[in-house]
């Protein structure tokens, strides 16, 4: 038994728009509070015709103000695209207003293309260690003990998790380092996840954070009453996926029967690759995914994002889900 949380991206459905996606989120939200998920993470992505979550921080004060005990948080905010102080501030605002409620994932995509991560930063110029120590400056911001003249007001002296989100080496390392939680995305990048996991844990240093290492992973799941109606289901982020790698970004299109053998070979290898961290099916098969799983990896908790286009059968996955295992409290974070 370890907990199950929910990853959201506001998807916008052909036909919809992002105020419909609003709705639908903090809907799921709240029944994802009722049937005993952990936390309930948004993702920063721009200039995506199928994602609603850009204005990620806006959105989180959205549903925590909808919602009364679930963890609500950033899965993550795209640091590179912010100052640390602006994020700090953002961020202290957040837990002031809902104590004890907010978490703050961080990674060092930009979460879009180059064009619009040149429209948001204005400057791409980088190097390797401006994002380990953007992460440094912003939890030194939290701190009550800061050395820094200037100070995040809400911010200074509040206890909020933050998190390192990783799909490669180089976050496991980082968040292994400073002795923080590590979200890896193998819901769509698990090319690297065991070694990424090995890395992370042997590498650990304990913190006033975390005093041993904590693995939260990504993880797909389609699921509905039967094997064959689940697999319908999860055609529609096979096809938004193909789409978004083919460089044809769109809005979440219905499902379509038997997708996966209706596209060529390079498609469907693309899609096996992405959806080896996945489980498609009635509750019984997907059960079966999930503890082998949780068995692979160790994981600690799992981030459970369930890309439906139609919002009721999106509900139905997710409240599927929560009765196959029941979510327990993680740590004090």
């Amino acid at each position: 038994m370890i907990p199950f949380s929910v990853l959201d991206l506001s998807p916008i459905v052909q036909g919809g728009d992002a105020a419909q996606s609003f709705r639908n989120t903090l809907d799921l939200a709240q029944h994802a509070e009722r049937w005993g998920y952990q936390r309930y993470w948004l993702a920063e992505h721009h200039g995506m015709p199928g994602i609603a979550s850009a204005a990620t921080a806006v959105l989180i004060g959205h549903v925590a103000g909808g919602t009364t005990k679930i963890r609500v948080g950033a899965g993550g905010i795209m640091l590179p695209n912010h100052s640390p102080l602006v994020i700090a501030e953002q961020f202290g605002t957040l837990e002031s207003l809902y104590p004890g409620r907010i978490d703050l994932g961080l990674g060092r995509a930009p979460g879009s293309d180059q064009i619009t991560a040149h429209a948001l930063r204005r400057n791409l110029a980088s190097d390797a260690d401006e994002f380990p120590r953007d992460v440094v400056e912003l939890m030194d911001y939290f701190s009550s003990g800061s050395k820094n003249p200037v100070h995040a007001v809400p911010g200074q002296g509040l206890n909020l998790p933050i998190w390192i989100l990783g799909s490669s080496l180089f976050g496991a390392q980082l968040a292994a380092a400073l002795g923080l939680p590590y979200a890896f995305a193998s819901h769509f990048a698990p090319q690297q996840m065991m070694q990424a996991i090995t890395l992370y844990r042997a590498s650990f240093r304990p913190s006033a954070q975390l005093a041993k290492p904590y693995v939260m992973l990504g993880f797909n799941v389609f699921a509905a009453d039967s094997d064959e109606e689940a697999a319908f289901r999860a055609t529609s982020m096979q096809q938004a996926f193909v789409n978004l790698r083919s460089g044809r970004p769109a809005r979440l299109p219905p499902p379509v029967a038997d997708y996966p053998n209706r596209v060529g070979p390079a498609e469907r290898a693309l899609l096996d690759s992405v959806l080896s961290c996945s489980a498609i099916g009635a509750p019984a098969t997907v059960r079966a995914s999930l503890s082998a799983f949780i068995e692979q990896t160790g994981a600690d908790e799992l981030m459970i994002t369930s890309q439906i286009f139609d919002h009721t059968h999106r509900l139905r996955s997710y409240e599927l889900t929560s009765g196959i295992f029941s979510a327990k409290p993680a740590s004090s974070f």
